[in-house]
């Protein structure tokens, strides 16, 4: 008699998933068919930019029905596009949904070319006249707006110049499209076997799997195979990694700004005190990240710490079932310290307002996150595991997105809702502080106390430490290249080794393949953004100890940073909540921190 196979799980089609464990995209549009017909009115509204050419300078009332045409289209274009993603999202597999986007993008693009006259137009607006037309009271809605376009003058070019570089926009991507093809699609790393005896496909999914295994050998094995095919093909990444890098230089030495750094940080009106402040106070604070990697070598009885030793939990067995309603509610529990408001939405959005996408279904896009708008709910996509407590924290994380997108919307105009990435991550890692912290407090016994006390210690480590170490990569072969030194595997492994002894410190053994690393790093090809996620933590941790520790005051104070959108540069918006990341002291109290849970973990442990 056959031995009967063992019955394969399966991800459930879209159509099979419960209508409640799905998002309700009505605050957008009833259904596809009246999305098609607001793309229709939408396509044919963008024919009236013509009638506003040549005219930007005639006077402000001209130049105010404009800017209002443009954000209308803006607007339209925001909720007719975030439907598209979204429906595509919960299944990529749907031709019917890849269609819809593809009409928007297209149409979207036309859109674009339309308006692409008007700064140009502006810009060529005389001073003492612009002047003029910003204290007219037309003007008063779109002053701020039209003040941060003009501060592109100096760096804007001619028109013939301004064509040449946008006919460069395809051979710009050339080099992180040739990295992506090789990462994700040629790269092939063979099969390992996991700690249960069953042979694995090695992926960069499953490599992050692998170094969480509590067998030493299985982390091994991943960590050099993994890496014995980015050293085959070493020569290839430096080139692209050297023509990004390039490709940073050269635009920003063509528009004028003083370094390729100078260039990204324009943006955001962000001095570069505030980089070099993040990297001089983790320099500072590194003796405790040390203290920390001998702590896991000691308490996991090793002789020696190797990387590829460092993501596997400390304590584990913590990994409990928690439903959808159990998370929901545990997460609203640790946000009290938000006050009513925040809470009764937000639990409203997660549960029965059907905000959150929340299991996985066959061809739904991986990972979470959350997608706000002007006019609709700030849905969320998950991939939600009962058994998994990082989930719980990734809904906590997502769910603060959210809460800052619902609370800009309801108080800034259009054109000032949408918060810039430098203070995003503020309030979505703000959310996991508290749910950190209640966990802690309500922790059972010192096991699932040190078990915590790990996590967010890894978390702190992952996200300020080491994203800080790219962040000075990144400094470091900008100015290399701007001083017309050469990129080569050699400088480039040399430099990012150099790193390596300095943040992981003289008790970790540093295998030779692990300098390859700086050459798997998807973030380096977009230059100077990492820094973002380790000042976004920072922030949070002070405020969170500030709301914590005070009174209406200091929450309306955060309350009021989620209803800032992007009104006022990011910099003032975290100010008025009560942190200056101007100075070094919120990295300094972050790391303080840090410092604080790794003495208390070696203590229980």
């Amino acid at each position: 008699m056959a031995k009967k196979k063992p019955a394969v799980k399966t991800l459930p089609p879209r159509n099979k998933v419960k209508t409640g464990d799905t998002w309700d995209l009505s605050s957008l549009f009833a259904d596809d068919e009246a999305w098609d017909a607001e793309f229709g009115r939408w396509r044919k509204r963008i024919d009236g930019y013509e009638r506003f050419r040549g005219q930007l300078g005639k006077d402000a009332k001209t130049l105010a029905a404009c800017l209002k045409f443009d954000l209308g289209i803006e607007r339209q274009a925001e909720r007719l596009g975030t439907y598209a993603f979204l429906r595509t999202a919960g299944d990529q597999s749907d031709s019917d949904c890849q269609a819809m986007l593809a009409r928007f993008e297209n149409v979207a693009t036309k859109a674009g070319e339309a308006a692409s006259y008007m700064r140009p137009e502006l810009m060529k607006i005389p001073t003492a006249t612009m002047k003029k037309f910003l204290a007219s009271k037309e003007l008063k809605p779109y002053r701020l707006m039209l003040q941060r376009t003009l501060r592109y003058k100096k760096h804007t070019l001619s028109n013939k110049e301004e064509v040449l570089l946008a006919m460069q926009g395809e051979m710009a991507t050339a080099a992180g499209s040739a990295f992506r093809q090789l990462l994700d699609a040629d790269m092939k790393f063979g099969n390992v076997k996991n700690e249960k005896g069953e042979v694995v496909e090695l992926g960069h999914a499953t490599y992050a799997e692998f170094l969480r295994s509590e067998k030493r050998s299985v982390r091994k094995n991943a960590f050099h195979q993994y890496y014995a095919q980015f050293e085959g093909h070493e020569n290839t990444f430096a080139a692209t990694l050297k023509g990004s890098i390039q490709k940073d230089v050269y635009y920003a030495r063509v528009r004028g700004h003083e370094s390729a750094r100078a260039a990204a940080l324009f943006d955001d009106n962000m001095p570069a005190s505030v980089y070099d402040n993040l990297i001089d106070s983790v320099h500072e604070n590194l003796p405790s990240v040390h203290h920390y990697y001998d702590l896991r070598r000691r308490k996991m009885r090793l002789k020696d710490l190797h990387f590829y030793d460092t993501y596997t939990p400390i304590v584990t067995g913590f990994d409990v079932r928690r439903s959808w309603r159990d998370a929901v509610r545990l997460i609203m529990k640790a946000l009290q310290p938000l006050g009513a408001e925040y809470c009764s939405v937000l639990e409203h959005g997660l549960l029965d307002g059907r905000w959150c996408d929340r299991y996985p279904n066959r061809g739904k896009q991986s990972g979470a996150f959350s997608c706000g708008s002007f006019d609709g709910e700030p849905y969320i996509l998950m991939n939600y595991s009962p058994e998994v407590l990082g989930d719980v924290f990734t809904l906590a994380h997502e769910a603060g997105h959210s809460m800052h997108s619902y609370y800009s919307s309801k108080s800034q105009p259009f054109t000032y809702y949408d918060y810039v990435i430098f203070v995003a991550e503020v309030a979505s890692t703000f959310n996991e502080q508290l749910l950190t912290r209640y966990m802690l407090e309500r922790a059972k016994d010192d096991r699932e106390r040190a078990y915590l006390l790990n996590r967010e210690i890894d978390a702190i480590r992952g996200t300020i430490i080491r994203q800080t170490m790219f962040a000075e990569f990144e400094r470091v072969t900008h100015a290399m290249a701007e001083a017309g030194e050469p990129l080569t595997v050699a400088s480039l492994r040399g430099e990012y080794k150099k790193l390596l002894a300095k943040y992981l410190g003289p008790g970790m053994v540093i295998d030779e393949q692990l300098s390859l690393e700086c050459m798997r790093i998807p973030h380096f090809y977009r230059a100077f953004y990492v820094y973002k996620y380790a000042t976004g933590l920072s922030a949070a941790i002070a405020l969170a100890q500030r709301v914590l520790g005070g009174g209406k005051k200091e929450l309306d104070d955060y309350l009021g940073f989620l209803k800032g959108g992007c009104s006022k540069w990011p910099l003032d918006l975290l100010r008025d909540a009560g942190v200056d990341m101007e100075s070094p002291e919120p990295v300094n109290t972050a790391l303080a921190q840090f410092d604080r849970l790794v003495t208390e973990l070696d203590g229980l442990l």
